[in-house]
C-alpha cells in the first residue's frame, strides 16, 4: 500500500529562463523532499513575451506542502485554480501565527473575486485587507479588528525579472568586486540617473558621515543644487560633520584640505553642535545666515526632504535628529515614498534600513569601501542593489565630474532665498 500525498498545481508567468527562476522553482522542491511534474511550459517567444509554467508539486504531508508552496511564492508561482485570500483578525501589535509575511516583489490579493494590488509594497510587514484594498503594514502598526491576510491562499507575487540590458548596468548587480574602472560604473549611474529624472521621478540619497570626512560632501552638495537629490536620509553624524567642515574646515577635527589635525580640532565636532543647539536646528541657523555652506546648508536652501536618524552613539544630538527610533522609521518610509532610485553612500546601517523599506522595483545603488555592505543588502532581500566598491570621496568625485554643469530635468536652477525651510526635520 502507498503512503498517502498531497498536491497542488501551481502557475508562474515571467521571464523564468533568463531569471533563473526556472531551475530556482525545481531546486526549491527538491530540496524539501517533494516531487514535481511540468504539466505545461510555453516560452515566450521574444525580448518582451512572458514564459508560462504549470506545475504539479507533491508532497507527503499537508504541513510539507504547505510550506513548500510559501517558499515557491517569492519565485512567482501561486496556486490553481484561483482561491480567496483567507482574512483573519489582528490583535494589538500582534496577528495569527500563519500570517502571510511580504517580500518586498510587486504582490497582488484575491479578494471578493478579483486580483487586488498590495500598495506601499516592502518586505517583512503582513497584508491588512480594508474596504477593497491591500496595503503592507508593520507588525507594530496592526490594531485590534484588522483583517490580515493568513495562509497561502490567494497571494500571487511578480519578482522583478532580470533586465535584459539595464542600461549596461546589469553586470554589477550579478557579483561585487573591486575591479572595475569607477568611471565606467560612474558613467552607468549616471545614465539611471538621467533617465529616472527624466521620467519626472524622484532619487534619494543615503548617506553617511564617511562622505564628509572622505572630502565627498562638497561634491554631493553640488548635486543637491543641480537638482539630482530629491531626498536625504542619514544620521545625526553626517550633519555634524558637514556643519563642522562649514563652520570650522575641519571634520573630526582633521583639516580636509591639509589631511592633518588641528589644535584643539577634536572638540570642534561638539562646537558645531553647540552653534545649531544654541539658534534651534539646522534651519534657524542657514536663515539666521549662521550656516553659509555646506550639505545641510543646500538640503535646507533647496527644500529637499531630509531625515536625521537618532542613534545611542550620538553626540549632542542636533535639534533636527530624530531620537524616537520608531517615528524615525516612519519619517525614513515617508521620503522614500515613490522613489524610484536610491544611492547609498558609506553607510551599512542606514542603507540595510532603507533597503528593507524598498520594493523590489526600486533601483539601488550602493557605494561603500567595504563589499561586505552590498552582500549583505542582497542577503537580506534587496536583490536589486547594483555595488560599487570604491572610496565614496572618489566615486563622488567622478559622479560630479561627469555630470558637469548639468542640470537635473524638471528642476530650477536656483531657490528663492525666503522659501528657506526651518525648525526641524522637513520631512
Amino acid at each position: 500500500m502507498s503512503s498517502p500525498s498531497y498536491s497542488e498545481i501551481v502557475e508562474a508567468d515571467g521571464h523564468l529562463i533568463d531569471s533563473r527562476l526556472l531551475t530556482s522553482v525545481f531546486d526549491k522542491v527538491i530540496e524539501r523532499g517533494a516531487r514535481y511534474e511540468v504539466l505545461e511550459f510555453t516560452i515566450g517567444r521574444t525580448n518582451d513575451e512572458f514564459s508560462h509554467l504549470q506545475l504539479r508539486v507533491t508532497a507527503a504531508s499537508r504541513d510539507g506542502l504547505r510550506e513548500l508552496l510559501e517558499e515557491l511564492m517569492p519565485l512567482g508561482c501561486h496556486p490553481r485554480p484561483e482561491r480567496e485570500a483567507r482574512l483573519e483578525e489582528a490583535g494589538d501589535g500582534f496577528v495569527p501565527d500563519d500570517f502571510y509575511s511580504t517580500t518586498n516583489h510587486r504582490t497582488q490579493v484575491y479578494h471578493v473575486g478579483r486580483w487586488i494590488d498590495v500598495e506601499r509594497q516592502r518586505m517583512d510587514a503582513v497584508v491588512v485587507v480594508d474596504r477593497g484594498r491591500a496595503t503592507c503594514r508593520m507588525l507594530r502598526d496592526v490594531r485590534r479588528g484588522d483583517l490580515v491576510v493568513c495562509g497561502v491562499d490567494g497571494i500571487r507575487v511578480s519578482p522583478e525579472f532580470q533586465e535584459r540590458d539595464r542600461l549596461g548596468f546589469a553586470f554589477m548587480t550579478n557579483d561585487v568586486s573591486t575591479e572595475r574602472r569607477v568611471e565606467v560604473s560612474v558613467a552607468r549611474v549616471i545614465r539611471m540617473m538621467e533617465e529616472v529624472k527624466s521620467n519626472g521621478d524622484r532619487i534619494v540619497v543615503v548617506a553617511g558621515p564617511v562622505v564628509v570626512h572622505s572630502g565627498g560632501g562638497g561634491y554631493l552638495s553640488r548635486l543637491v543644487r543641480q537638482g539630482w537629490v530629491d531626498g536625504l536620509l542619514a544620521g545625526n553624524a553626517l550633519a555634524v560633520h558637514d556643519v563642522e567642515h562649514a563652520l570650522f574646515g575641519t571634520s573630526l577635527g582633521i583639516d580636509l584640505d591639509a589631511g592633518v589635525a588641528v589644535d584643539e580640532g577634536h572638540k570642534n565636532h561638539m562646537r558645531a553642535i553647540n552653534v545649531i543647539r544654541g539658534v534651534g536646528g539646522l534651519g534657524e541657523a542657514v536663515r539666521q545666515g549662521n550656516l553659509r555652506s555646506g550639505l545641510m546648508h543646500d538640503v535646507i536652501t533647496r527644500q529637499v526632504p531630509y531625515v536625521l536618524a537618532g542613534s545611542i552613539r550620538d553626540d549632542g544630538p542636533l535639534p533636527d535628529t530624530v531620537m524616537d527610533l520608531v517615528e524615525a522609521q516612519a519619517r525614513y518610509a515617508e521620503v522614500l515614498r515613490d522613489a524610484k532610485m536610491v544611492l547609498m553612500l558609506s553607510s551599512m546601517l542606514h542603507s540595510i534600513g532603507v533597503g528593507n523599506m524598498l520594493p523590489a522595483w526600486v533601483r539601488v545603488v550602493c557605494v561603500d569601501i567595504n563589499p561586505a555592505v552590498v552582500t549583505k543588502l542582497g542577503d537580506r532581500g534587496s536583490s536589486q542593489t547594483a555595488g560599487i566598491v570604491t572610496d565614496v570621496g572618489l566615486f563622488l568625485h567622478q559622479l560630479a565630474t561627469q555630470i558637469g554643469d548639468a542640470i537635473a530635468p524638471g528642476r530650477e536652477r536656483s531657490v528663492a532665498p525666503d522659501t528657506v525651510a526651518t525648525g526641524g526635520h522637513n520631512a
